[in-house]
């Protein structure tokens, strides 16, 4: 297979990876995959270059869900600070310790948000409460935890903050995932430089699946915004995207 090859299923990998994690989340799953099984990377420098789209990708996701009245950032920029100190705590971690021990602990926190996705869908339907104010002494702790663990690997961040998001904030799952480019546009950047002053980041083959990330961020960013079925197709395919992740760890 020749490189020109190797880069187009890569791109299209990485569109598809856009648009999961656009609507859902652990999209880097596929992109880390294709770093570090098709193109050859070894986890750290992939796990520096798949920063590149991540950012690129949540950035402009996160413009279409604003252009549409999806997302305020005066209402939710309370919720960002704790979560991009702990990502770039995370981050420097990163750089400093392989976080393969970590994904044997994966699995079984991907079985923990399945089970939490699926109890009560209804919760995951419903819309945003604003009058709802969070214990900010639980939640808190939690979004620096959240923001660690995005800093540190990041593949599966997407999920674990729509949980704390829609369950416990109680935000729509669009808004939800439109705040979620937010938060993750910003930190990413910080950390993909922390990333690039290690030598860990491939400018040229992130370039190439960021392209791919950020049009299928673009494309389902627009879709998610103007659909009214919008909520049930991102809680749909939020299970999709575990089972497949939970079938891949446990049975591969």
């Amino acid at each position: 297979m020749t490189d020109i090859q190797l880069y187009v299923i890569a791109s299209v990998g990485a569109m598809i990876a856009g648009g999961i994690n656009t609507l859902a989340g652990n999209g880097s799953a596929i992109t880390l995959t294709i770093l570090t099984e098709l193109l050859g990377l070894p986890p750290n420098l992939a796990n520096g270059t798949n920063r590149i789209g991540v950012f690129t990708q949540t950035s402009v996701a996160a413009g279409v869900f604003y252009k549409n009245g999806k997302l305020n950032p005066i209402h939710v920029k309370k919720y960002l600070w704790p979560i991009f100190i702990g990502a770039i705590a995370g981050g420097v971690l990163a750089l400093n310790v392989s976080n393969e021990q970590f994904r044997a602990v994966f699995r079984f926190m991907m079985v923990f948000m399945l089970i939490a996705v699926l109890v009560k869908p209804k919760r995951w339907l419903r819309k945003t409460d604003s009058e709802y104010k969070p214990n900010m002494f639980i939640w808190i702790p939690a979004l620096f935890a959240i923001g660690f663990y995005g800093g540190f690997i990041q593949m599966g961040m997407g999920v674990f903050f729509l949980i704390i998001m829609v369950l416990g904030m109680k935000v729509n799952i669009i808004e939800s995932n439109a705040f979620k480019g937010l938060v993750i546009g910003s930190y990413t950047l910080v950390v993909l430089a922390m990333f690039h002053f290690q030598g860990l980041v491939d400018w040229k083959i992130g370039s190439i699946l960021a392209i791919g990330q950020t049009i299928g961020g673009y494309l389902t960013a627009r879709f998610a915004s103007k659909n009214k079925w919008a909520d049930q197709i991102a809680y749909y395919v939020l299970i999709v995207v575990l089972l497949a992740a939970i079938g891949k760890l446990f049975f591969t």
